[in-house]
């Protein structure tokens, strides 16, 4: 089955209807066990990434504090701007464009 096919089950309950009604019991009961165990797993994750932008905030929060202790600004730290390249385009840079 293709994720296609899933997201058009996962958006309309009749068609989900539709579609459980050709499975047995045994696999309906197998299928809700899958997905059951598929959403912790997205729960899981979601919970970590949190987790992990929460630390990451927490010690961009830490920096910008020791920064302005030490009586430094942001420019301070960068010494010079990233120089832009130059040149000529690759040739098929507009070839995607038409």
């Amino acid at each position: 089955m293709s994720s296609e096919s899933l997201e058009r089950i996962a958006r309309n309950k009749n068609v989900a209807r539709a579609a459980a009604r050709q499975l047995s019991m045994e696999q309906l009961h197998k299928l809700a066990e899958v997905i059951g165990e598929v959403i912790e797993q997205k729960k899981d994750e979601e919970v970590q990434r949190q987790e992990e932008e929460a630390e990451k905030a927490r010690k961009l929060a830490e920096i910008r504090e020791q920064i302005n202790e030490a009586g430094l600004s942001l420019d301070d730290l960068v010494t010079e701007q990233p120089k832009r390249k130059r040149g000529r385009p690759p040739k098929n840079a507009n070839a995607n464009k038409g």
